[in-house]
């Protein structure tokens, strides 16, 4: 039995800009997030590598999707932030159209962990990531990121209202997250290494 991969052996192996381009895959989880919602500082602190994942002042930058490998052909995938206000409308079609088609028809894509900023969770391109993704049954895990800004009572209110209002949704999971105080990162982590460990595609291929 193959052991299940472990997400501090990750290590940048690709970047792609177009479908065309992507790699074989055995198996792979995809992080998406709003533009400044804290996505590439989650990946650092789940594969406790500071500089893994690209993090930038300025939101946008990364244009393109990456390719963490844990295991020969088994990744975490870093999707381009979305909603920055100031893309060109051009770039803004290109990335949506992107990532429209990468959620809804990657067949190794075993689930999405989507990172909201906990001060404002669900905004409408949130909603449209998960009306993307939610139609292929896979499971999506949400970080309410940034949860140290928040006070305790604030935490335990905002969870809740994003679980009730995601409650209609199958395979939707929440908590809270920070990448700065650590809160969460080992309830996330062990459920992501979960999600790779009961994978159908964790077996190798067979060379024919």
């Amino acid at each position: 039995m193959t052991a299940k991969p472990v997400l501090n052996r990750a290590h940048f192996h690709t970047s792609v800009a177009q479908l065309r381009d992507l790699p074989y895959s055995r198996a792979e989880i995809a992080f998406a997030g709003r533009s400044n919602a804290g996505k590439s500082s989650a990946i650092n602190l789940l594969t406790r590598k500071n500089r893994l994942a690209f993090t930038s002042k300025t939101p946008g930058r990364t244009q393109l999707i990456n390719f963490f490998e844990l295991d020969p052909d088994v990744f975490l995938v870093d999707l381009p932030g979305y909603g920055y206000a100031k893309v060109p409308p051009a770039m803004k079609a290109k990335w949506e159209g992107l990532l429209s088609r990468y959620l809804q028809e990657r067949e190794p894509l075993l689930g999405m962990v989507l990172i909201m900023d906990a001060r404002h969770p669900l905004t409408p391109l949130d909603r449209q990531m998960l009306d993307w993704f939610a139609p292929t049954g896979k499971p999506v895990h949400i970080l309410l990121s940034k949860a140290d800004k928040l006070s305790n009572s604030e935490k335990a209110l905002t969870l809740r209202r994003v679980a009730q209002e995601l409650a209609e949704l199958e395979n939707v999971s929440v908590q809270l997250f920070s990448s700065l105080s650590r809160l969460g990162a080992e309830d996330a982590a062990s459920l992501i290494e979960g999600w790779f460990a009961q994978s159908p595609h964790q077996e190798a291929p067979v060379a024919g």
